[in-house]
């Protein structure tokens, strides 16, 4: 599913106009992104939380030349589901197996 099948599937479910619907979930998107590039934390219970993760300086090898290079210390968004979203998704990947 895309952003633009997202929209209509809430312009759907709540009988927004498509175009509200697109407003709406762009504005969620914009806001979970301004809030965690500030270095803070989004939670929506049973869903799952939107942060921000430090990964520490470090060395790595070049695979191809052997080349240790050093790595800067970097921040990367991450996204931790909740409780209930995986036990719902587990529960809809049992019943899906074939």
């Amino acid at each position: 599913m895309n952003r633009a099948e997202l929209a209509a599937a809430v312009a759907y479910r709540t009988g927004l106009t498509k175009k509200d619907a697109a407003e709406a979930v762009n504005a969620v998107f914009d806001v979970i992104v301004d809030t965690v590039t500030q270095g803070d934390k989004v939670n929506v219970k049973g869903f799952g939380a939107f942060e921000p993760k430090i990964k520490q300086a470090r060395k790595a090898r070049n695979p191809l030349t052997k080349e240790v290079i050093d790595l800067p210390r970097t921040v990367v968004p991450a996204f931790k589901p909740g409780e209930r979203f995986k036990a719902s998704v587990l529960d809809n990947a049992v019943t899906k197996e074939k």
